[in-house]
């Protein structure tokens, strides 16, 4: 089952803000395997399939260093095909010595790493929705150490790696937020996803069609985190894609009933989440 298509409402583009365009684009082509879609005075564009745009990288004149303790970016996630894929990359990551972190969360087996401007990276495959557990509404998750042996245990047998799969789509996005009730209220009454995991008291994931998560939730920076300076590097804005104007512009009203500001912008629709977030609604 494909859950980030239509009739799916998913997250599909992340923006970011970096102190070195030069070093962030060396990092994410040569560790991460993506292809330069587009590039512009101090802004670029990536890409996997060399169609569509993944990643949104830019260096603001201004641009100080990412500020920890604050609301913003926790890490956003590139969904593999298939755990052959995942094996390989992560032979390609042992051959450069790029220190990465790992989990088996149950529905899913990650690897977490950090660019150069520490925007956290997570690296994953989805195991089969049919192997899910749930329980009451919500999937069951976990954050379990991740089986190396067995990950690696055909890798001699699988081609080398060669940059990213084309198939590559951006499977979630994992947010720092001020307050969890807020960011619920936000993000479910107003952009109509559901909540399928309340991880302990700090943290909750929301999906549409019955994922695990299009988009985590977490006040890991403290209750109450402020935001990060305008001109930080970190987060600068992600995309929500709808299947519809219709489907997106309904969002956008309950947003506006709510009291949150909506603007247009370029043919999509701006906002932002209580916690400063900026998202670009799209159909």
């Amino acid at each position: 089952m494909n859950f980030h298509r239509a009739p799916h409402v998913y997250v599909e583009e992340v923006a970011l803000k970096v102190q070195d365009l030069e070093r962030a684009l060396q990092y994410y082509q040569t560790v991460i395997g993506l292809k330069v879609l587009e590039r512009k005075g101090n802004a670029a564009s990536l890409t996997a399939d060399g169609k569509r745009a993944l990643i949104n990288i830019e260096q603001p004149e201004d641009v100080v260093p990412m500020r920890r303790g604050t609301t913003g970016l926790y890490h956003f996630a590139l969904l593999l095909p298939s755990r052959a894929d995942l094996a390989r990359i992560l032979r390609h990551f042992a051959e450069l010595r790029v220190g990465l972190g790992s989990s088996d969360h149950l529905v899913s087996e990650a690897l977490y790493l950090s660019d150069p401007d520490g925007n956290g990276i997570e690296i994953y495959r989805d195991r089969p929705p049919s192997e899910w557990n749930w329980h009451g509404g919500e999937v069951e998750m976990a954050v379990d150490p991740l089986n190396f042996r067995d990950l690696l245990a055909s890798i001699e047998e699988l081609p080398p790696w060669d940059g990213i799969p084309a198939e590559t789509v951006m499977g979630h996005i994992h947010l720092h937020v001020s307050h969890l009730r807020e960011a619920e209220q936000f993000y479910v009454n107003g952009l109509g996803f559901e909540v399928v995991n309340r991880f302990g008291p700090h943290a909750l994931f929301i999906s549409t069609g019955k994922y695990h998560h299009h988009i985590g939730l977490n006040t890991w920076n403290g209750v109450g985190a402020p935001r990060p300076p305008e001109n930080s590097a970190g987060l600068k804005w992600f995309s929500i894609r709808y299947p519809g104007a219709a489907a997106r512009d309904q969002a956008a009203e309950h947003l506006l009933a709510m009291g949150v500001n909506v603007a247009e912008r370029g043919g999509a629709l701006e906002t932002e989440d209580p916690s400063g977030n900026r998202i670009l609604l799209t159909a």
